[in-house]
């Protein structure tokens, strides 16, 4: 049977699970971490619980990739879609532009040749004046950053994070 996902089962799960470990500590201070986990899981649904979290997590995990992949296909499908049809555009146009059609009228569409507007072409980016050049925002290097702190060289204004547990997960 699956156990449910609702926050407070999880927290009702947990909090009892606490309370049993300090009870079963308290009662017997000598007892090993292995017979303490046993006895634990004999006595409450928390790991269940987090085991249900976490194979949902696997699922949704899945589902990401699949959805990902499948957009990734997708976007490709576009943006061949989107070649074919620019492509046949220019046959059109460069056709057009050949034979002197300057308006061509179909039952289902109207094409027409008109003169673009101009369009900037740079051909030497380091001769244009400063004037024309937009200054970026400076941004933080955080790898340079991280690795000056783990060198043990202190920098004002950032520090190292106490690592924080990280859950790792198999499925093989």
């Amino acid at each position: 049977m699956r156990p449910t996902l609702a926050p407070e089962t999880i927290t009702a799960a947990i909090t009892q699970h606490i309370r049993a470990r300090e009870d079963l500590i308290s009662a017997y201070p000598d007892l090993d971490d292995d017979t303490l986990q046993d006895t634990l899981e004999g006595l409450t649904d928390a790991t269940d619980i987090i085991g249900a979290v976490i194979r949902s997590s696997l699922e949704d995990a899945a589902l990401l990739e699949a959805l990902s992949t499948r957009l990734s296909d997708m976007k490709a499908r576009r943006d061949r879609l989107e070649d074919r049809m620019r492509t046949k555009r220019e046959i059109a146009r460069k056709a057009m532009t050949a034979a002197g059609i300057h308006k061509l009228t179909h039952p289902d569409f109207t094409a027409s040749l008109r003169t673009g507007a101009a369009s900037l072409e740079v051909e030497n980016p380091a001769l244009v004046p400063a004037a024309y050049l937009k200054p970026q925002p400076p941004t933080l290097d955080r790898q340079g950053l991280l690795a000056a702190l783990k060198a043990g060289i202190t920098i004002d204004g950032v520090a190292l994070k106490a690592p924080t547990p990280q859950l790792n997960v198999r499925t093989k």
